[in-house]
């Protein structure tokens, strides 16, 4: 048999059609891989968080500043900075614009995380997630390419907003089917 010719038993648009959906599997996971590498977080070693909140959430947001310094990344603190009392939107909206500025990741925190979220979610390409567990955090970032992490200072404890923060810091847009999804979110 010459390298030219099909084998006998086999027509060629078969031959072909029996090469074509391998073929197109890989192309499919090449597409996929591409997506994931694209929307991966930025280095987290050499990332600058941009973090903010209100009264409820000052202590925690300091404990956090100082949990991810020692990691090595750095921190731009929107405010506020002191327990005074103040007015979420006061900060959201700033943290939100440098995020989208600086194409990083931000972190607000407040009493619920609901009053932060619902106004960075205010801002064309911002995508905040509130997230009171790791799990919550993982999807926020693997489904919905969320860009902001809210998190509820009066519901949750110290050690597991660091592990939720972690969490979020480190997981990967997966892209595929949620690209689609997560581009029809800006109206």
């Amino acid at each position: 048999m010459s390298l030219l010719t099909y084998p006998q038993e086999v027509t060629p648009p078969l031959y072909l059609n029996e090469l074509r959906q391998p073929v197109d599997k890989v192309l499919s996971s090449a597409r996929l891989l591409k997506s994931f590498l694209n929307n991966l977080p930025p280095n987290s070693t050499h990332m600058n968080i941009i973090i903010g909140g209100d009264h409820a959430g000052y202590q925690l947001k300091k404990e956090i500043i100082a949990r991810l310094q020692s990691s090595g990344h750095s921190c731009t603190d929107i405010g506020p900075f002191s327990e005074d009392s103040c007015d979420y939107p006061d900060f959201a909206h700033p943290m939100a614009e440098k995020v989208l500025a600086e194409k990083t990741l931000g972190i607000l925190i407040c009493g619920s995380g609901n009053g932060v979220c619902i106004t960075a979610n205010k801002h064309k390409g911002i995508r905040a997630a509130l997230c009171w567990n790791e799990e919550l955090a993982a999807l926020a970032r693997q489904h919905n390419n969320a860009n902001v992490l809210c998190l509820p200072a009066r519901f949750i404890s110290q050690e597991l907003a660091f592990a939720i923060t972690e969490t979020f810091l480190t997981t990967a847009f997966e892209g595929g089917r949620h690209e689609r999804r997560v581009n029809k979110i800006d109206a």
